[in-house]
């Protein structure tokens, strides 16, 4: 099986903030490889304002699952460490986004790859430009997409 390679944004907002991305590398352990992990930064929400801050950072993990099976794996992490959807934005236990999967380009209801909105958000890019080589072609798909 082909060992993919992906970047993936953990974030938390409910206390002990640390424990929760610190249980979900854990998990994400038993379903991948984590080749880097970014430091942790705490950032204010973005949408809903009323929650406590983040604490938020960005993994490199090979898997030799495919996109669509890292996903569900990924739910079923959030879901076993609480993570509720009661309010778009809103407080969680863990969030976890696939940013990218190799060059792949998904575009499904509940998958989008690369992550619509991660050049947008100063939470994910920070984290990540910290794990990235300057010859990986994702350097450049942020540098394009910030610019317009």
């Amino acid at each position: 099986m082909k060992a993919n390679k992906a970047y993936l944004s953990l974030g938390s907002n409910i206390e002990n903030r640390e424990d929760f991305l610190k249980k979900a590398i854990f998990e994400i352990k038993k379903i991948a490889k984590i080749i880097k992990k970014s430091k942790i930064y705490e950032t204010s929400p973005v949408g809903y304002k009323k929650q406590g801050d983040f604490l938020n950072m960005v993994i490199k993990i090979v898997t030799t699952l495919k996109p669509q099976e890292l996903f569900e794996k990924i739910q079923k992490i959030e879901r076993e460490l609480g993570r509720e959807r009661k309010i778009k934005n809103g407080p969680r236990t863990i969030d976890i986004d696939i940013l990218t999967f190799e060059d792949t380009i998904i575009d499904e209801p509940n998958l989008k790859i690369p992550h619509p909105r991660m050049h947008e958000r100063k939470f994910v890019l920070v984290p990540l430009l910290e794990l990235l080589d300057k010859k990986e072609k994702i350097s450049q798909w942020i540098q394009k997409k910030s610019k317009k």
